[in-house]
């Protein structure tokens, strides 16, 4: 992480962003940016990043941005769309931005770009609050 806050229980104990190298950069209310680097062993059988680990970083920097206090908020839903491929030794770079909440509702974008800045993909997801 970038400042000096230590990392969340909620990422200290995520597997599957520590399986996959995901690293938080930045982590405020509401805003969250999480790069990885694409390894041999994520990429499909066009040797192109798999969709499903596009999304899994979208998705994860989606639930740190909307985890901002104590109440513990989960995905509603999410959608994704794929606007270029990228490749091993690639590095991609998610960034959350809440763009409203309102109750136990929340609506977030999150834009996955490579490393030269270029779009990779849009991703939108719709949080919702819990009573845990």
């Amino acid at each position: 992480m970038t400042d000096a806050k230590p990392m969340r229980v909620m990422m200290q104990r995520d597997k599957a962003a520590s399986a996959l190298g995901m690293v938080v950069e930045r982590d405020e209310p509401g805003v969250a940016v999480v790069s990885m680097l694409v390894r041999e062993d994520m990429t499909n059988g066009f040797a192109i990043t798999h969709g499903g680990l596009v999304f899994t970083l979208a998705d994860t920097a989606f639930a740190i941005a909307c985890n901002e206090d104590e109440s513990v908020t989960v995905a509603a839903g999410a959608d994704i769309t794929f606007l270029k491929s990228t490749r091993a030794g690639q590095t991609l770079t998610a960034t959350a931005v809440r763009r409203t909440r309102s109750g136990r509702t929340g609506l977030y974008d999150v834009s996955v770009t490579d490393e030269t800045g270029d779009v990779v993909a849009e991703f939108r997801g719709r949080s919702f609050t819990t009573n845990r």
